[in-house]
């Protein structure tokens, strides 16, 4: 009886195992697809595609929620999505069909904390109570992070950033953004090269809309910004379409706006496939950007 017993353990340890293991290698795989939309050039297939994909993915967290990339990942999409897809035709529409894009902007929204909470739970498996200390001590919790973890707080402090950005009625949400500009500094002290530069592109726009700013804030996002062209060796349109969002209009230099963007719009999307449709994306922020200088400029 006894070996019976014995056999029937190892069995169901081997079945859990085995199960484990094929769950940890599809997490893997998934966590790692993001290049197949990458290098796509037909943004509204990808569009219709990522839904899939998404819940996909939260399938699989339900399934194995301690897997940090899965859930990296998970933060990643749905930010990637919101800002791509629904943020930018809200903005678009916002003069022709306000309801729509009111209903928009709430999706989007919804979509951040959505992912930014994935981000926390991501945080959370290696680091208890990191929500928490976040509120109390940000500057503190961030520093508990290594350069390991740059994935992980670019995509947790972008996410917040935009859930904070489509917020800004609210006080609670304001009151945040402390501990997401601790993450992405903290992310930039780490590893300022990530993804080509893109923590220096997120922060073209965010250093004129730090608390405290100060007069230097548009210098600063011109450091950025050039760091950001250099690591990314002029490839991508984003930190062009950047600049000139967030500091042309702001200082009232339409020149430098528009020459920003056609320098946006004259990279070629197909020199660096890996890049195409974050290019394509941004190339469409900068065609709608131009078409509204006039509502942008004073003359």
């Amino acid at each position: 009886m006894r070996p019976l017993l014995v056999l029937a353990v190892v069995s169901a340890l081997s079945g859990c195992s085995l199960k484990q293991y094929a769950l940890n290698n599809v997490s893997d795989a998934l966590a790692s697809g993001g290049s197949v939309f990458a290098a796509d050039d037909d943004p509204e297939l990808v569009r219709a595609a990522a839904p899939f994909s998404l819940k996909l993915t939260e399938s699989l967290v339900a399934e194995n929620p301690c897997h940090q990339r899965l859930l990296v990942a998970a933060a990643r999409g749905f930010t990637q999505y919101a800002y791509a897809f629904l943020q930018q035709e809200a903005e678009e529409i916002e003069e022709q069909d306000l309801a729509r894009s009111t209903a928009l902007h709430e999706r989007a929204r919804r979509l951040y904390r959505r992912a930014r909470d994935y981000g926390l739970r991501a945080m959370s498996l290696t680091h208890p109570g990191i929500a928490t200390e976040l509120q109390n001590d940000p500057r503190r919790a961030a520093a508990r992070f290594e350069r390991a973890d740059v994935a992980l707080l670019y995509w947790t402090a972008v996410s917040w950033g935009a859930l904070i950005g489509l917020s800004k009625d609210s006080p609670e949400a304001l009151a945040e953004l402390p501990a997401m500009e601790a993450l992405i500094d903290r992310a930039l002290e780490l590893d300022e090269s990530f993804e080509r530069g893109a923590i220096h592109t997120f922060l073209i726009g965010y250093e004129t809309a730090r608390p405290g700013a100060g007069a230097d804030a548009a210098s600063r996002a011109q450091k950025h910004f050039a760091r950001a062209v250099e690591l990314s060796a002029g490839s991508e349109a984003a930190p062009y379409v950047a600049l000139a969002e967030s500091v042309s209009v702001a200082e009232q230099r339409r020149d430098e706006f528009e020459r920003l963007l056609r320098h946006a719009l004259a990279i070629d999307v197909n020199r660096h496939p890996e890049h195409r449709l974050a290019n394509l994306v941004s190339q469409r922020r900068a065609r709608w950007l131009l078409a509204r200088a006039e509502r942008l400029f004073s003359e």
